[in-house]
């Protein structure tokens, strides 16, 4: 068992694959290292976290912070197959036992892999995973989310390609770090005098979602079909 995802609320499989990706737990002392290597801070631009100076950084700051204490939330490492690289991570959040439902989260492609087929390949693996039945091999959830700042067009693009339906925008839904700046995903929108964070900016949410009966009924389907393009 991972030591990134030893309290999630269901039991993690120790693979997901096809012929082309496959998803693993991440276990620190295996990939924090190579993953970090591989890192830009440019891929954090949108994110409320991050980026991190050292492995150790980016170790204590997530996961062992945020990710491995809650049991609603898991990490995989995600490798190509054809190289055996580590090519990024996804994972889950808000995972809801009681409501049967999570969210798509923590994917960072690195630079060498993106725009391949390697984001769309694992976000597949892990659709199926948490929206098709048990007797398929599933956790049979109801629901699962994305969300994306309205910036992150690229984000967006992905979860409307695998089937997820835009829902809604939640406004000034979150606030970023100081560091971060408007370019990089703020609203743009200047902030009223004596604002209680008057140098963080804050970002708007885009929602999508994606249901068990959308699934099974040609969710599932294109999901396949967009895994199947090179």
């Amino acid at each position: 068992m991972s030591e990134a995802c030893s309290n999630f609320h269901f039991p993690v499989p120790e693979i997901l694959e096809n012929a082309l990706v496959k998803l693993v737990p991440f276990i620190i002392a295996e990939h924090a290292e190579t993953f970090f290597s591989g890192l830009e801070d440019s891929l954090f631009a949108y994110l409320p976290w991050g980026p991190y100076a050292t492995t150790e950084d980016y170790v204590n700051g997530l996961i062992e912070t945020r990710v491995r204490p809650d049991p609603g939330m898991l990490l995989f490492a995600v490798f190509d197959k054809a190289s055996g690289a580590l090519a990024g991570t996804i994972g889950l959040l808000d995972t809801s036992p009681v409501n049967l439902s999570t969210e798509v989260a923590w994917i960072i492609t690195l630079p060498a892999f993106q725009r391949t087929y390697v984001t769309s390949n694992a976000t597949g693996l892990l659709l199926h995973w948490v929206l098709d039945a048990p007797a398929q091999g599933g956790l049979g959830l109801r629901r699962v989310n994305w969300k994306a700042t309205t910036a992150n067009k690229a984000s967006v693009g992905v979860a409307e390609r695998m089937g997820f339906r835009m829902e809604g925008v939640a406004r000034w839904d979150r606030v970023l770090p100081e560091w971060k700046t408007v370019e990089n995903g703020g609203n743009g929108i200047t902030l009223r005098e004596g604002d209680r964070r008057p140098n963080c900016i804050g970002i708007d949410v885009v929602s999508l979602g994606l249901c068990w009966d959308e699934w099974e009924d040609g969710g599932r389907d294109l999901v396949d079909k967009v895994m199947s393009r090179r």
